[in-house]
């Protein structure tokens, strides 16, 4: 026998049977008791908010999904739906769900709505082991605490990556988050702080407003906010508060021209419930919310949700279907299908009911049809009505934004947001990362609050119509930098300079129109850092002056790209003028080459004597002529003048050989020796960092310059070494007299200032290495100010634009063209080593080398009779210098030298027929 609370009689009344004729439904009522029904009732408990938009929408949803579900197909169960209002109470919805529980023992319910109602509902839930399926979008309902409650929307958190992608965009630095004080607004915070970080963005301030605030007390709040610089506001309420709140903003003037507003769902799926003055005074607002993907389906639907929806609530006519009911219909479709696939069986509950004790959770029991339900919908994939319903791990997974811009009463469609492909003006099913390049980061266009179609720069300069305030530092010195004066008249102080010409040139660019007020900082300052670290006290909004950027003072302030050279140099004395030297000639080599040099001229002419003695009349006559000769040929080849023509082969080796090396010897010397009598003036008396502190020479600084605290604690100069001065007089004068009187031998500064010395003194200065790198001058302004980005933006576009800043720089500081050596680059010319030329000598030295071995080869070869004879060593010798100076007869055949010895008496013959009387060698061979 089947139980009643299982089983019952059809309801033929139900929607369902509206087709079958009005005589059979009688029929079948009357005669009810005949048929055995197998179709289990499925208790579902339904808790909305029936006051509300939403709840409505939802429950004509819900209905309909019901009727749609088991129309189409077979089934052994039907829902049952139990509605409730929850009356937009915590203690409402609890109580009603605990009557469901209780009086019609509900296998799951659908709802609350509202976050905070859902949190108190999920508990009971999990009590007594009965899904709970809510649109609660909150993120502090958590579905790490609970088993059985299972999220049917979006997390609101999900929006937070749309809302920083638009924010990173359009290159807002800060926000100040506006939501309601409630679980549901609250939510968001750390959620959106975190996303916004990762896109260079910061929650600037939070704005909480009571859900019930009237119209004085949101007033009240935003008198706040307009105090704020900043002006991007993102908003997260439900409409009724959002409605009140924007009227508000409007009446406040904080809706127009500068403003960029922002909100998230739930109020932009519910623009469409707004009243036309809510939408007027929303004007410019960008909303994010779910996408929904267009299906003939949901079409359909549309219109038939519509007839029914406007039929049960003909006083919300403008009321349209939204997301929410979307996932009202497939939650309940889902639901279905799972009491299908579970199977319901009897008893639903472990434990008898006690009627006497309805809030008595321990008298319910636990439902045995909950974890088989929760363990089949926790994770579930199909197709419904709102696309892709993709429950994992009991919530419903996100999946495209849609941005839409408040413009004229409506909201429009400008572009969409997916995980994929980031913002786009289409949504496209993109296969991987690389199809989302093209319209990427675009949207459609924008009309912002004010109806303006440029994009808010994100915050307000100025509030309350105040001046921008400069600081400028009144300097003793270095006016080209920056001048300060004031007006004894008007009172108006007066600021000039290379520093103040950037700064002007650089705030023109920039498009905020307000005037600047310079607020001189008076000398009871000892240095810049100083000021830095006061810079707060001194309520200003910037501060211009020769200010180089470092760590210590980046503490205190923001600063902007540096504008200006960067780097520490070194500017010493030029030595006297060099050419007045009357030994100057000898300076182009070395001793060491001079010396080389000359030897191979000895050593050339020697061997080319040698070659060409015995052959060549030139080479010939009395030792003092030919000592001469040797001489005379090497060097005459200096200027390429030599008269003698040569015979031999390996002479001429020689010659060509030796005249290549003099040829680039010469051009060295020439190039040297005219470099040597050109600029010698730029070379400096001291070289390095090392020869100052080994001659114990003065250092000179600017004054209040962190340059001395610089090389003090870099280990680079002595304290005791370094002196100050205020300007560039004092820096030349210091230079003029040197350590020995009374001034400096060097003076170590930024570079800027080493230009202006140097532009004013060229021909007496110059720079020596190292260059210590350090950051060049910036802009400061107070910590977290927004306007170092683009400052800096705007200094990167000037510097680019090189005409613009040489202007600048030849107004103020001098040409650079006028001192093109002011670098240092052209430096005394270094005397030329013997290493430069080591190459050219070994060929010399070898090539004359080898022709004088071969020429003694050939020359002993011819000899060799008299070297095979038996006359002593000395005695050889002696013959053989004999036979080398003599001229050589080339008519004489060399058989007939070879047969005769005159100087020992012997012949050397083989036979008696061949040797040779030794008066007719005497005659013949020495004549």
């Amino acid at each position: 026998m089947v139980q009643e609370s299982n089983m019952g009689r059809v309801n033929f009344a139900h929607p369902m049977f509206d087709c079958i004729p009005k005589r059979v439904v009688g029929f079948l009522n009357s005669h009810a008791w005949k048929f055995v029904c197998y179709i289990y009732k499925a208790n579902v408990g339904i808790i909305l908010d029936f006051d509300g938009t939403v709840g409505k929408i939802c429950k004509t949803c819900i209905s309909m999904a019901i009727e749609d579900f088991y129309s189409n197909r077979d089934y052994n169960t039907m829902i049952e739906p139990h509605f409730r209002d929850s009356r937009s109470d915590v203690v409402t919805a609890a109580s009603a769900a605990i009557d469901l529980l209780k009086n019609n023992q509900v296998m799951a319910i659908i709802g609350p709505q509202r976050s905070i109602q859902a949190d108190f509902v999920i508990d009971i839930g999990d009590k007594v082991e009965v899904p709970i399926i809510s649109t609660a979008t909150s993120p502090s309902v958590s579905l790490k605490d609970s088993s059985y409650f299972i999220r049917s929307a979006w997390c609101s958190a999900s929006q937070v990556k749309p809302i920083a992608a638009i924010v990173k965009k359009f290159g807002w630095r800060e926000i100040v988050f506006v939501y309601e004080d409630s679980t549901y607004g609250s939510g968001l915070v750390p959620y959106l702080t975190v996303d916004l970080l990762k896109s260079n963005a910061v929650v600037s301030q939070q704005s909480v407003i009571s859900s019930d605030a009237t119209e004085d007390g949101i007033r009240q709040e935003l008198g706040k906010l307009m105090k704020m610089r900043t002006r991007v506001f993102v908003v997260h309420m439900l409409p009724g508060l959002a409605s009140r709140f924007f009227k508000v903003a409007k009446e406040a003037g904080m809706m127009g021209k500068g403003c960029a507003w922002l909100i998230v769902d739930v109020l932009t799926s519910l623009l469409d419930s707004m009243d036309p003055q809510t939408m007027d005074a929303m004007q410019g607002v960008i909303g994010v919310k779910a996408f929904v993907p267009k299906s003939g389906q949901l079409i359909k639907f549309e219109k038939r949700w519509r007839k029914r929806f406007h039929m049960e609530n003909p006083e919300m006519d403008r009321t349209e279907l939204n997301i929410f009911g979307l996932w009202s219909y497939d939650s309940i479709t889902v639901l279905a299908e799972a009491i299908e696939r579970a199977g319901v069986t009897s008893p639903q509950f472990n434990r008898s009911v006690d009627g006497a004790n309805l809030t008595d959770l321990g008298a319910i029991g636990t439902s045995l049809a909950g974890p088989p339900l929760v363990g089949w919908i926790r994770n579930h994939t199909s197709r419904g009505l709102s696309g892709v319903f993709n429950i994992s791990n009991g919530q419903l997974q996100p999946s495209a934004f849609r941005i839409v811009n408040v413009n004229g009463g409506k909201e429009i469609s400008i572009g969409f947001w997916s995980e994929q492909c980031g913002i786009s003006r289409e949504l496209k099913p993109y296969d991987n990362r690389d199809d989302c390049s093209n319209g990427k980061e675009n949207l459609d266009p924008i009309v912002w609050p004010g109806k303006e179609n440029i994009v808010p720069k994100g915050w307000e300069l100025l509030v309350n119509g105040e001046k921008f305030r400069v600081g400028v530092p009144e300097k003793i010195g270095f006016n080209e930098f920056l001048k300060v004066e004031k007006n004894e008249k008007t009172g108006v102080v007066q600021a000039t300079g290379f520093c103040i010409d950037v700064f002007e040139k650089v705030w023109e660019n920039i498009p905020y129109s307000v005037p600047i007020e310079y607020v001189p900082l008076g000398r009871e300052y000892r240095s810049y850092d100083e000021i830095m670290q006061k810079l707060d006290e001194k309520d200003l909004n910037a501060f211009v002056g020769d200010v180089t950027v470092t760590a210590n003072r980046s503490q205190y302030a923001d600063f902007t790209f540096p504008y200006s050279e960067s780097g520490i140099a070194i500017i010493v004395p030029i030595k006297p003028n060099g050419r007045k030297n009357a030994w100057i000639f000898m300076k182009p080599l070395t001793t060491g080459l001079w010396l080389t040099v000359g030897a191979f001229f000895v050593y050339t002419g020697f061997v080319i004597w040698v070659l060409e003695h015995r052959i060549n009349k030139a080479f010939r006559g009395p030792p003092n002529q030919q000592v001469g000769m040797i001489f005379w040929f090497s060097f005459s080849t200096l200027v390429f003048a030599q008269r003698e023509k040569v015979r031999s082969n390996l002479t001429r080796f020689v010659v060509i050989v030796w005249v290549f090396v003099v040829l680039v010897l010469t051009s060295s010397y020439t190039a040297n020796l005219t470099s040597m009598l050109t600029v010698d003036q730029l070379q400096p008396e001291i070289n390095s960092v090392n020869d100052l502190i080994k001659n114990g020479e003065f250092v000179g600084h600017q004054i209040g310059s962190f340059v001395s605290e610089f090389l003090t604690n870099n280990g680079i100069v002595e304290s005791a070494s370094l002196k100050s001065y205020s300007n560039v007089d004092q820096f030349h004068e210091a230079l003029s007299k040197g350590s020995r009187n009374g001034g400096v031998g060097a003076i170590i500064d930024e570079l800027p200032y080493i230009r202006l010395l140097l532009s004013k003194h060229c021909d007496k200065y110059t720079m020596i290495g190292p260059m210590y790198p350090i950051s060049g001058f910036g802009f400061a302004f107070p910590k977290g100010s927004p306007l170092v980005f683009d400052v800096s933006h705007e200094i990167l576009r000037l510097k680019e634009d090189k005409d613009l800043m040489v202007r600048i720089t030849k107004k103020w500081l001098g040409d650079e063209k006028d001192c093109p050596n002011a670098n240092g680059a052209l430096r005394s010319s270094q005397r030329l080593n013997l290493d430069s030329f080591k190459g050219l000598f070994v060929i010399a030295g070898v090539s004359s080398t080898l022709a004088l071995a071969i020429f003694l080869s050939r020359f002993l070869y011819e000899n060799r009779y008299l070297l095979e004879s038996t006359a002593s060593t000395k005695e050889k010798l002696l013959r053989l210098a004999r036979i080398f100076s003599r001229e050589k007869d080339e008519s004489l055949s060399s058989k007939e030298t070879q047969n005769c010895d005159c100087e020992v008496g012997v012949s050397v013959a083989a036979s008696p027929a061949m040797s040779i009387p030794c008066e007719q060698d005497q005659q013949g061979i020495f004549s």
